[in-house]
């Protein structure tokens, strides 16, 4: 985990990861898998999934990196997915961005703005107001019967709805690695010690000449603690992301909608 300049960020930071990882072990193996061949593991992005509900929307959890000095930068639109998305950046290039997309409700079946609806009202605006949230889990009840109903229209508001607020993944700067310095490389290597990757869309998103190649590991199934009972749900995964530079040098920093929109797909249940 790079050292932020703000002892309280870097706390934040650590705490996502530690969040995410102990829900996530497999990125945690892998994480170690790259430190034991002698690389400086860093993160290129965090990203976060929310509802675009009045409560709870992007600028709910935008507030909290905001005051770190974190500024948005892009947008991206989801047309399928019905998603839109935003991603954050410090002036510390250094520091991983945090994107953050949310669910247009509005474009979405009835029904599931009725449920979100009934999950944010149990969610208290102290926790909005804390940075808290980003790493608060599920605020909610939710049953097996209204997760299903939701993983029926949307996986993604199926994944919400079942774990909450916390980071839905961490991505590894592939720049920044020296040995395993290729998506190629990466993929073999995972895949070598057990994991499975994502293949929608090809396992490599994406193409240098669209300045960034980005491949992820599949989301292994965690076991939900739900009000009727417990169902094994497909929790976080593991991204890797390769940035080429522009034209003045300098690497790109944003993101490519339709090499995302596979991306997401790595929280899909198995068919």
């Amino acid at each position: 985990m790079l050292q932020s300049q703000n002892p309280q960020l870097q706390h934040l930071l650590e705490k996502m990861w530690r969040d995410y990882s102990t829900l996530n072990p497999s990125a945690q193996a892998i994480h170690d898998l790259f430190v034991g061949q002698g690389e400086k593991v860093l993160n290129d992005h965090v990203a976060y999934r929310t509802f675009n509900h009045p409560r709870l929307g992007i600028r709910s959890l935008a507030q909290h990196i905001e005051k770190y000095g974190y500024k948005p930068m892009g947008e991206y639109f989801f047309k399928e997915k019905k998603l839109y998305a935003q991603h954050f950046e410090s002036m510390n290039k250094d520091l991983p961005k945090i994107f953050i997309s949310e669910l247009e409700l509005e474009k979405i079946e009835g029904f599931v703005a009725e449920e979100v609806d009934k999950m944010v009202a149990q969610v208290p605006d102290a926790l909005i107001q804390s940075e808290e949230i980003l790493i608060c889990g599920r605020p909610w009840k939710m049953s097996i019967e209204v997760y299903q109903k939701l993983a029926s229209v949307s996986e993604y508001a199926s994944w919400v709805a079942a774990f909450g607020f916390r980071p839905n993944h961490f991505t590894v700067n592939v720049n920044a690695l020296k040995k395993l310095h290729s998506l190629p490389l990466i993929n073999e290597f995972v895949k070598k010690n057990g994991h499975t990757l994502n293949s929608s869309g090809g396992e490599i998103k994406g193409s240098a000449a669209e300045l960034l190649e980005q491949s992820s590991t599949m989301a292994k199934e965690v076991e939900v603690n739900f009000t009727d009972g417990k169902l094994k749900v497909p929790a976080c995964y593991y991204e890797f992301a390769k940035r080429y530079p522009l034209p003045n040098g300098e690497l790109y920093n944003g993101f490519i909608a339709k090499s995302a929109d596979k991306i997401f797909e790595s929280t899909n249940q198995k068919k």
